[in-house]
């Protein structure tokens, strides 16, 4: 008898979520040339302020955000495998804006839908784009916090 293993597509896609999500989780404004070890030319990126098609493009909006903030991270506290070369990652990322919320750190929670083959090409970001922004603008801020009180 045999001592390999059939392999299990839900334990390979888990292992690739883990992979894709320290390797993520360690990029920053230096190492932006490491996008390309993660996703694939053609790769679709959405999330509900933006669609970004291709790796210069998302390079380039990368290399932009990295610009705008002083501070950036992701901890990622949930892998969810659905198939193989597909899955979920929920995440918190953590960043500092100096015109958004006083400068003070800002934590939005959201989840990423992932598919790939041996680099992901399909990456959809779902989080509270209210949160992520338009919640840290001065005047603005104030009228969606008097909404959400008033609609509780």
């Amino acid at each position: 008898m045999s001592d390999i293993k059939p392999s299990d597509p839900l334990q390979e896609a888990g292992d690739y979520l883990r992979r894709f999500a320290y390797a993520f989780a360690a990029l920053d404004a230096h190492n932006l040339d490491r996008l390309g070890e993660l996703y694939s030319a053609d790769l679709l990126f959405t999330d509900p302020l933006h669609e970004i098609r291709g790796l210069p493009a998302m390079s380039h909006y990368f290399a932009q955000l990295y610009a705008q903030v002083s501070e950036l991270h992701f901890d990622f506290h949930g892998i969810d495998p659905v198939s193989k070369g597909e899955g979920y990652l929920r995440w918190t990322m953590r960043y500092r804006h100096p015109r958004l919320n006083g400068g003070r750190p800002i934590e939005v929670p959201g989840c990423s839908h992932l598919r790939w083959h041996s680099k992901v090409y399909y990456h959809h970001d779902y989080f509270d784009a209210g949160a992520l922004l338009y919640e840290q603008l001065p005047l603005l801020g104030q009228v969606i916090g008097w909404l959400k009180r008033r609609l509780v």
